[in-house]
């Protein structure tokens, strides 16, 4: 298969990034929030911004290496925007410059009774909930993470003691049908979405997001690793609210706690070979 890389000065189209912007770097942390870009990108270490352009943002950061076994390398953290056209969209420009993998980061509402708000589910799989993927894989095909960079996210939750399960998120179109939520203007479900909620508790699926079965079938099409993880701020067994601004803190502060210490592992194993 061709692969198109883009020439070093080549700006993306929608992303605004060049090669050469990147300096090298071939991981990307990919926020949905553009408002979460500098924040996770201070949390990994002294950070420049790079381009805000439509809902991409982004920074690249320097990942400081604890203790200093290699040199420190550049991480790009950009910004998706919400579903999966826009983050498929982001997927391709960063494949044209370089970029070999991702690793998603962001919010979930919890629909397993032992999660907890501020917890963190690190993702191994997603239900195909939404359109994007099946413009690059037919719907037979899984959406899966790369069990390399799971491994990786999962120790350094344990390391850490960052409260946190893996499992299968549900990844949807929509905020409130697909995902059975009746607080919207009208209350109104599709038929075929009411009671989903309840089959998707049973089949031991622990959470609603918007973004990971396209990171994962996307990134599969294109040849790239990915892997996910979101901070759960709104417990759905409980609630429909969207939980506190110290609880949004608390789920940010841990899933950035893990990711520093998944990409300082991953660098120092590098750095080894």
């Amino acid at each position: 298969m061709d692969h198109h890389y883009a020439e070093p000065h080549e700006v993306m189209y929608h992303t605004q990034l060049s090669r050469e912007m990147l300096m090298g770097a071939d991981t990307a942390l990919l926020p949905g929030d553009p408002g979460r870009v500098r924040s996770l990108a201070e949390a990994m270490g002294p950070t420049v911004d790079l381009t805000s352009h439509r809902e991409y943002t982004s920074c690249l950061t320097q990942v400081q290496n604890r203790p200093v076994l290699v040199q420190n390398r550049p991480v790009l953290v950009c910004s998706t925007g919400m579903g999966g056209p826009s983050t498929a969209i982001c997927l391709e420009e960063l494949a044209r410059l370089g970029i070999k993998r991702v690793i998603r980061v962001g919010t979930t509402g919890s629909i397993q009774e032992g999660l907890e708000l501020g917890d963190v589910v690190i993702i191994k799989a997603a239900v195909r909930l939404e359109g994007t993927s099946a413009h690059y894989a037919p719907l037979e095909f899984p959406a899966v993470a790369d069990f390399e960079l799971t491994q990786l996210l999962a120790y350094a939750a344990l390391v850490e003691s960052v409260p946190h399960q893996v499992g299968i998120c549900c990844s949807s179109d929509t905020f409130w049908p697909g995902q059975e939520r009746y607080d919207s203007f009208t209350g109104y479900v599709l038929r075929r979405f009411q009671g989903s909620m309840k089959e998707w508790q049973q089949l031991g699926v622990t959470n609603y997001e918007m973004e990971t079965a396209t990171v994962f079938v996307t990134a599969q099409a294109l040849g790239l690793q990915a892997a996910s993880l979101c901070g759960v701020v709104a417990k759905r067994t409980e609630s429909e609210s969207i939980a506190s601004p110290e609880i949004y803190r608390l789920a940010e502060n841990r899933f950035q706690t893990i990711v520093r210490r998944a990409l300082n592992e991953l660098l120092a194993r590098e750095g080894k070979k």
